[in-house]
């Protein structure tokens, strides 16, 4: 029963520090961003390209350089890419996006390392990766002795 009890306050705790996160100035301002990115017209535009662009660009890659359209398509997709990259509304979004996933990624880390620093937390950040165990993971041959 005493497990249980202490599952139950761990799930409240985390549910406080979900909540903590939702309430927090770069979550609000990720909802904004995301909003504005939705809400215009031009980027939503640029984006149906670029997904259209890129369903075609996957069909000419099944035959690669041999595909007749595959240098127009090659040069399509990076353009478009660029285009949609250097959108304002999308440029501020994957910024937002980023810092909001820095927040998950430290609390993480914070989380995983007060339990044992051999817990491996995935983050998809090699600033965090790099301070795990292993330094690369399992099958690098790290400093946690794995091979």
């Amino acid at each position: 029963m005493l497990a249980t009890i202490e599952g139950i306050e761990i799930l409240d705790q985390a549910e406080q520090i979900a909540a903590m996160i939702i309430d927090s100035e770069e979550a609000e301002y990720y909802r904004q961003c995301l909003y504005r990115l939705k809400q215009n017209k031009d980027t939503q535009a640029k984006i149906r390209s670029f997904v259209k662009m890129k369903e075609h660009y996957e069909d000419v890659q099944r035959f690669g350089k041999y595909h007749p359209d595959y240098r127009t398509v090659m040069m399509s997709v990076r353009e478009l890419k660029r285009e949609m990259d250097l959108d304002e509304h999308v440029a501020e979004f994957r910024k937002a996006e980023n810092d909001l996933q820095a927040i998950l990624d430290e609390v993480s880390v914070l989380i995983g390392h007060s339990v044992s620093n051999q817990i491996k937390v995935p983050t998809g950040n090699p600033f965090f990766d790099s301070s795990s165990s292993c330094g690369g993971g399992c099958g690098s041959g790290g400093s946690c002795g794995c091979s």
